[in-house]
């Protein structure tokens, strides 16, 4: 398995992601059940979010942004993804 890092960074249609917000953190909520995301939450400044997956590659990843709310409704402006070998810390179990 792998893990993968998601910023989202977004968009100035503030209106329109408060609307589709439950929607999104309900699939997290899913996906976090499932163990497949690790973490999630938005930036202090409310100008973006970071994630963390795990997953067996880019592609499957690829599967499950594309199947998050926010994408349809188009309120991301750039979403960042990097491969993460995490090596120390109280949350690698």
């Amino acid at each position: 398995m792998a893990k993968f890092v998601v910023e989202l960074v977004f968009g100035d249609n503030r209106e329109e992601r408060l609307a589709v917000r439950p929607r999104h953190r309900e699939y997290l909520r899913e996906l976090a059940d499932r163990d497949v995301l690790l973490l999630a939450g938005p930036w202090a400044d409310d100008a973006g979010a970071m994630l963390v997956y795990e997953v067996a590659d880019e592609a499957e990843l690829r599967e499950i942004l594309a199947a998050d709310p926010y994408t349809p409704a188009a309120v991301v402006a750039e979403t960042r993804v990097r491969e993460w070998q995490a090596l120390t810390g109280r949350l690698l179990a």
